[in-house]
Parts: structure tokens; C-alpha cells; sequence
């Protein structure tokens, strides 16, 4: 494979609803572009006994962690490791001074292999439906424990006699991209019911329980920056009930663009939002815990072409792997940006769909792409694969998802 000069323009179609304006034109030193333009020859590199790969970048990482231990009014920042648990990616989010928040224990044993020095109080255990077995071994390693239901304190009260608790609540707001990113609301499995906070104060005290602090969490993928000042505020509506909480998580969900010349969310809007909820409310220190945020734009997912097929007026550009590896297109309607590697900067030959080889039809990375003439053996980017990709990855058809490997500049 022949590579194209590094400065070699290349081409981003900006969406406006449902229709494609005209390509804005980059070059791979734009400092605009992004960072895997100018690691193209690498990335490609990379692939070269493989047949698909999950590429992580770690600078971009730091940089993400560093713009959110920038807001001045949130006490600490978690990361939530589900969305990309690569021991490299943890430490990279330890070292840039982030805590974590983790949703099995499974999880957190990973997390002490890959950072043996973090420290338990730095890790805020939030599962959901787990057995008690878990919350048993959150809290003798201790860790800061989240309960999410009455049930723990009904059926196992001696497991928090004499020790801090979380609670989580459903804020009843759900948000997010799309509706199995909703993590609040009438119909979610997530968080105590607000009208049960008194419940689940007076079975707290009778458990011998200490509840440290409110929990809340209403989805994924929001670019509404007074968002976290709301689900403060609706923690503070119930804070009366607790009298030791002194911390709120208003969780995570922080959006990230689908794409070049969507929007950044308004971090400063953001920070402003929760500042004036803190001279409110100054009794209270605010953490939040995100997750996408840090991780998706560090990603991408390299496939190589395996045929190209035209059928029904349709152009099918075949991948080496598909759902197996990254579900988020056909679970959550995702859109992730695709772009041909190493073609990258010729002209689009029409529209496309990138599929997978799993045997269902629901196996598409992406539908109606613009790309160039593509030929088997071309390098296929997927980017801002870095959150829930590897992590829901599967063996279904019995096929290998793509491995990882990171990138320290």
C-alpha cells in the first residue's frame, strides 16, 4: 500500500439534519483534525498482520481528563471504567489525577491489577443488581459503596452496619441519544424512586448506615450544560432527609461530537451552571463521573476490506469485523464517522454501506457514507471507538472481535 503525503488534504462532510453540505477540506497538520489524521502511516502500519484493531491514544485521554479537572465547582472526577476498561487507558486516567467509578467488582479487581497503587476511597462501587457478595467485598477493600435500592437495606442490613453509603436516586429525567442510554424515568431499572427517599433513610438508620452521599445518573451522550445543575438540584431536594451527606455525584453522560463540525459541549456553561448551585447550596462538594467523555475520541477501530459488492443500487463495502466488535451502531443507532485510511483524501465515489461479516442484518457500522472507490485490503477507520466498543464486544458467530493496542503519542 502506497501512503499519501502527510499534508495530502482529506475531507469532512458536515451533517445538517438529514442532508450532507459540501466537504470542508483539512490537511492531516490541521490542528483542528483529528489525531488520528496525522497517524495515519501508523495506524495503517499497525494493521499489517491483522485483520482489525482497536487503537487507543492516550494523549487524548489526559487532554479530555485535564479539560474536566478544569471545572472549578466539581470536587473530584471519576472515570466510569465501563466504557473502556484497556489497563493503559486506567492509567493514563489515574495519572492525570481522576478517580473511578466502577459497576461490577469484577471491574475493580481489574482496576487493581492494571494501577495496584490506586487508592480504595478513590473508587466509587454503583452497581446495579448485583449480589451481595459484591457489596461485601466493595466495602471490606474499602471502597465507597453505592446502593441503588431499598432491597440491600431490607434484606441485608448487617452488610452496611457501621459503614458509608451512596445513594443512588432515578432524578425521573431521562436524557441521552438514544432511549437505551437512558438511565432515569418511570421505566428504568436504575436509582431509588424519589418518593422513597424517607424509606430509604429510616431503613439506613436502622441498618446502622452512614449515608455519605446522593447519587444520580439520567444517561448518556447530553449536551445540555445546565444538565448536572438539575440533577443537583434534585438531590438537594431530598438532601434534608440525609444529614451526613455532604457529597452530590450528579453523575456522567457528558456528550462528545458524533463528528468533525458538530459542536463541543460548553464546558464553561457547564461549570458555570454547577458554580451557581454551589453558592447555593454550599453544604455540598459536587463529583461527577464520566466516562465517554475520556474515552471515546481516543479510539478508533482499523477493519480491513474484505470485498466490495453492488446490489439493488447499493454499494456494500464489507469489514472484517462488525457487531462483534462495535455494537453501538446497531444497539444505539450510533453514528460513528468512517473513513477509507488509506485512501484518505480522494474523491467520494458515492454513498455506501460499511457492513460487517456477522450473520445478522442488523450488522452495519454505518449506512449511506460517502466514500471513495474502495478495494479489498483498503484500511477502514472508524473513530471515536474508544468508549463502549472492546468493552460489549462479543464471539458471536464465533467470530474474534479486534484486539487493542494503544498509542503513547
Amino acid at each position: 500500500m502506497t501512503g499519501a503525503p502527510a499534508s495530502k488534504p482529506f475531507r469532512y462532510l458536515w451533517p445538517s439534519g438529514n442532508r450532507w453540505l459540501k466537504p470542508q477540506i483539512m490537511t492531516q497538520t490541521d490542528p483542528s483534525a483529528p489525531w488520528w489524521a496525522a497517524s495515519r502511516e501508523r495506524l495503517i502500519a499497525a494493521l499489517e498482520s491483522r485483520d482489525c484493531l482497536y487503537v487507543y491514544h492516550l494523549p487524548t485521554v489526559r487532554q479530555r481528563a485535564a479539560e474536566l479537572k478544569q471545572l472549578k465547582a466539581v470536587k473530584r472526577v471519576l472515570y466510569s471504567m465501563k466504557a473502556n476498561s484497556h489497563p493503559q487507558v486506567l492509567r493514563a486516567a489515574h495519572e492525570s489525577g481522576l478517580g473511578f467509578e466502577c459497576v461490577s467488582w469484577a471491574e475493580a479487581e481489574a482496576l487493581f491489577e492494571a494501577v495496584p497503587h490506586v487508592a480504595p476511597g478513590d473508587i466509587l462501587f454503583t452497581p446495579n443488581f448485583a449480589p451481595r457478595r459484591e457489596y461485601t467485598a466493595a466495602l471490606e477493600r474499602g471502597a465507597r459503596v453505592t446502593v441503588d435500592s431499598l432491597y440491600p437495606l431490607q434484606a441485608w442490613p448487617e452488610t452496611f452496619n457501621g459503614r458509608e453509603i451512596f445513594l443512588r436516586f432515578n432524578p425521573d429525567r431521562p436524557r441521552g441519544h438514544h432511549r437505551h442510554v437512558h438511565t432515569a424515568g418511570p421505566k428504568a431499572k436504575f436509582g431509588l424512586p424519589l418518593h422513597d427517599a424517607e424509606e430509604a433513610a429510616r431503613l439506613a438508620r436502622a441498618a446502622g448506615a452512614k449515608v455519605a452521599g446522593l447519587h444520580a445518573h439520567a444517561g448518556s451522550g447530553v449536551d445540555v450544560a445546565t444538565h448536572w445543575h438539575e440533577l443537583a438540584t434534585v438531590l438537594a431536594e431530598v438532601g434534608h432527609l440525609f444529614p451526613d451527606a455532604k457529597i452530590l455525584d450528579v453523575g456522567g453522560g457528558v456528550g462528545v461530537p458524533r463528528e468533525a463540525g458538530e459542536p463541543r459541549i460548553d464546558l464553561a456553561a457547564l461549570d458555570a451552571a454547577l458554580t451557581a448551585f454551589s453558592a447555593e447550596f454550599p453544604e455540598y462538594e459536587l463529583w461527577m463521573e464520566p466516562g465517554r467523555y475520556i474515552s471515546a475520541e481516543c479510539g478508533v477501530l482499523l477493519a480491513r476490506v474484505t470485498q466490495v459488492k453492488q446490489a439493488h443500487g447499493v454499494r456494500f463495502i464489507g469489514a472484517a469485523t462488525g457487531m462483534n466488535s462495535l455494537i453501538r451502531p446497531a444497539l444505539y443507532e450510533a453514528r460513528h464517522e468512517i473513513v477509507n485510511l488509506t485512501r484518505l483524501g480522494e474523491e467520494s465515489a458515492g454513498l455506501a454501506s460499511i457492513v460487517g461479516p456477522i450473520c445478522e442484518s442488523a450488522d452495519a457500522l454505518g449506512v449511506d457514507r460517502p466514500m471513495p472507490e474502495t478495494r479489498e485490503g483498503d484500511v477502514l477507520l472508524i473513530a471515536n471507538a474508544g468508549a463502549y466498543g472492546r468493552v460489549m464486544a462479543s464471539r458471536y458467530n464465533m467470530r474474534e472481535p479486534a484486539g487493542e493496542t494503544a498509542l503513547e503519542a
